[in-house]
């Protein structure tokens, strides 16, 4: 599995025209699945992201989790994570699980991030043409993959 986050002020996701979901200060997680991964994997990957201690203190140091900070996520499935560039100039997303074994992964994903959350994470809809916007905070970019975690 593979997550990029970033650490938002706002963010949101529009489909077809419609907000499907809007959150304040919090993450925006974007989710990569492959076909590899496993119940390890997810697991590691959000309480690495409830925990991350990415939101400043009274300091100005990175030092709060969004936990600390009482923050929002929202989930988006972006199978483009795993797009492979090594040859040509069209990507290949071979690595990218199909939506049968990706839909209920992500959604199992969202599940235990809201459950180590302790509220309700927003999402988007899987497959569908999702327009997300977002104002990044710092800007604070992570991308981690947990085939990494060694």
């Amino acid at each position: 599995m593979r997550v990029v986050l970033q650490r938002v002020t706002r963010a949101s996701v529009s489909i077809d025209g419609y907000l499907k979901s809007t959150i304040s200060n919090g993450i925006l997680v974007l989710l990569g699945v492959e076909n590899s991964d496993t119940e390890e994997d997810m697991s590691f990957l959000c309480r690495k992201i409830v925990n991350l201690r990415i939101f400043d203190d009274e300091n100005g140091v990175m030092n709060r989790s969004v936990l600390d900070v009482d923050g929002e996520i929202l989930c988006v499935s972006q199978f483009t994570l795993y797009a492979s560039t090594k040859k040509g100039n069209r990507p290949s997303y071979i690595r990218a699980s199909k939506p049968d074994r990706a839909i209920p992964v992500y959604e199992k994903f969202c599940q235990e991030l809201q459950e180590l959350l302790g509220k309700p994470v927003k999402t988007g809809k899987f497959g569908a043409d999702m327009k997300v916007e977002l104002l990044n905070d710092g800007p604070v970019t992570i991308i981690i993959d947990s085939k990494d975690k060694e």
